[in-house]
C-alpha cells in the first residue's frame, strides 16, 4: 500500500477534521483528543459525505437504568441517513460483519523524514507568465 503525505499535523487540531486526497481517494481525517483515524469519505449505503457526518460516543447499559456513556466521539454517524461506523475499524455498528467504510492507518512523521526520507512531497517548478500561472511537471 502507497502511503501519502496528506497534510502538516497543525492542519487538524483535535476537535477537527480534514478533507484530504490520497491517490485519487477521497479521505477524511478524524484527530479525536489527540488520536487520529483517517476514512473514506464515502458512506456505502447511499454515498454520503462522512466528511459532514456528526461524531458520538456509546451508550452501554450492563442492566436497565445503568447506563454509562463511552468511546466519546469515537462514532461517525452519516448525515444522510444516520448510519454509524466505528472511526477505529470502520465498522458498522448495525451490522459489523458485512458493512462498513474503508478505514486506513494514520502516522505521524517528523518534518525532517518527509523531506529527506522515502516519503518526500513531491514539488513543481511554478512560473508566472503574461498573468498565467503555469505549473511544471
Amino acid at each position: 500500500m502507497a502511503r501519502h503525505v496528506v497534510a502538516p499535523l497543525s492542519e487538524v487540531p483535535p476537535g477537527t477534521r480534514k478533507l484530504v486526497d490520497a491517490g485519487r481517494r477521497p479521505i477524511v481525517v478524524f484527530n479525536v483528543e489527540g488520536r487520529l483515524y483517517a476514512v473514506s469519505n464515502r458512506c456505502p449505503h447511499a454515498g454520503g459525505p462522512l466528511v459532514a457526518g456528526k461524531l458520538v460516543g456509546l451508550v452501554e447499559a450492563c442492566e436497565p437504568g445503568a447506563y454509562r456513556y463511552s468511546r466519546r466521539n469515537e462514532i461517525l454517524k452519516c448525515p444522510w441517513h444516520g448510519w454509524e461506523f466505528d472511526l477505529a475499524t470502520g465498522k458498522s455498528r448495525c451490522d459489523p460483519d458485512t458493512v462498513s467504510v474503508r478505514a486506513y492507518p494514520v502516522d505521524i512523521e517528523p518534518g525532517a523524514n518527509v523531506l529527506d526520507g522515502p516519503l518526500a512531497v513531491e514539488t513543481f517548478e511554478v512560473a508566472v507568465e503574461n498573468d498565467y500561472i503555469v505549473v511544471t511537471v
